[in-house]
């Protein structure tokens, strides 16, 4: 047995490093089977060797974010908690600085292959669930990339394929009804930049949200381009979206190919890309799994239901 304790700087941290009601603590002893108490604005923990070494670094990591972020959610622990079982540190991967002062972190291991793969790559093909970071993750890699001078020009870009609506029957002119589709990443790029920023990079056309229908006969020098919910591109539409890089640009590729609204027959161009453009060097595929899901905790229970055959749980 092994007793070891970890000094917090305030009150105010250790009550965000237990939770309410000590929710987060109780996830650690129960995933480690060590106890873990406070007092004198300490963390004493104890239990077997190394249970008691991997729950003091998991605190630590903790502390670390609570100090620079002021608080903790619930999925922080389950990370943590994932990142030590996978014998990673996402600690030791450099966090992403964006407009608003906030340093945007991956959370899981999967995630940490994301990021590097974005920064180590020029084209970047991402696929996995609702919930895995595809799209902010890449937005907040881009919004770094224009805040240091690395690029010139930030594009979102988005099929405007119905999921089982359709276009006709909403109200409005053309680009109120495009609109909803581009939602998602300008709801990314708010929480990363902020409102009169924006207002002033749009009118400037340094930032562009626009459907992929709007990129034909284009070439972009120095922009980072990201396509979101690239699995309802046809295999045109992804031709004609890669071959707009132009000299000094990035492009991030993410979808989900396990909701793909296309017609029936009608071949996915993101699927259809990454069979064609694994292996060839400057390009990497990345695929992130339910383990990688940082919303709410049911949404990882929620997609692995869906990913079952029906009755197989029976």
């Amino acid at each position: 047995m092994k007793e070891t304790t970890i000094s917090v700087v305030s009150s105010k941290t250790l009550l965000a490093l237990f939770g309410p009601c000590d929710q987060h603590v109780r996830k650690i002893r129960d995933a480690l089977g060590v106890r873990i108490s406070a007092r004198d604005d300490r963390i004493h923990i104890e239990g077997e060797d190394d249970a008691v070494a991997r729950a003091t670094e998991i605190l630590e990591q903790l502390q670390a974010r609570v100090e620079r972020e002021g608080e903790l959610a619930p999925e922080d622990v389950a990370c943590a908690l994932a990142d030590a079982r996978n014998g990673q540190s996402l600690a030791q991967t450099a966090p992403v600085t964006v407009y608003t002062a906030r340093q945007v972190r991956p959370r899981t291991p999967g995630q940490v292959r994301y990021v590097e793969a974005i920064r180590k790559n020029d084209l970047i093909m991402c696929i996995g669930p609702a919930g895995t970071g595809k799209t902010y993750l890449a937005v907040a890699m881009a919004v770094s990339a224009l805040r240091e001078e690395r690029t010139r020009k930030i594009v979102l870009v988005r099929p405007a394929v119905e999921a089982g609506e359709s276009l006709g029957f909403l109200p409005g002119d053309l680009q109120a009804k495009i609109n909803p589709y581009l939602r998602p990443l300008m709801d990314a790029l708010r929480e990363m930049v902020d409102h009169d920023t924006i207002k002033r990079l749009t009118e400037q056309d340094v930032i562009e949200v626009i459907p992929l229908a709007y990129m034909r006969g284009r070439t972009l020098n120095d922009a980072f381009m990201i396509l979101d919910e690239a699995q309802n591109t046809t295999v045109a539409q992804m031709k004609m979206f890669l071959t707009r890089m132009g000299n000094g640009s990035k492009i991030v590729v993410s979808g989900d190919i396990t909701q793909v609204d296309l017609p029936p027959h009608t071949r996915s161009g993101l699927i259809d890309g990454l069979s064609r453009l694994r292996g060839i060097p400057g390009i990497a595929a990345v695929e992130l799994t339910a383990a990688d899901i940082v919303r709410h905790p049911l949404v990882q229970a929620i997609v692995r239901a869906y990913d079952q055959r029906p009755g197989s749980r029976h």
